[in-house]
C-alpha cells in the first residue's frame, strides 16, 4: 500500500529498503525518492526499477541499486541479500 506524504516523512525503524519505480505520477520520480531517502535515513537500502529507462548505478545515491524489468523473483532476493 502506498504511504502518503505525511506517513512517508514520519520515522519507522520497521522499513528498511524502499523498492521505488523510477516513473512515478506526481512530482517526485523514483531517483528524487531515492535521493531524499538516503538524505534522511542513510541506512535504509534503496532499489530502483523502470521497465522503459535504464538508469547507472551512478546515477542513485550511493548504495542504491536499480534492477531493471522485467525481474525475476530470484534477481529481488538477490538484491535484498547484498
Amino acid at each position: 500500500m502506498p504511504m502518503t506524504r505525511s506517513k512517508f516523512w514520519n520515522p519507522r525503524p520497521d522499513i528498511t529498503v524502499v523498492f521505488t519505480d523510477i516513473q512515478m505520477p506526481g512530482s517526485m520520480d523514483g531517483l528524487k525518492l531515492a535521493r531524499a531517502v538516503r538524505g534522511r535515513w542513510p541506512p535504509i537500502k534503496i532499489i530502483a526499477t523502470s521497465g522503459h529507462l535504464h538508469v547507472a548505478e551512478t546515477d542513485l545515491p550511493e548504495g542504491g541499486r536499480f534492477l531493471p524489468k522485467p525481474y525475476s523473483p530470484r534477481q529481488v532476493t538477490g538484491v535484498l541479500r547484498e
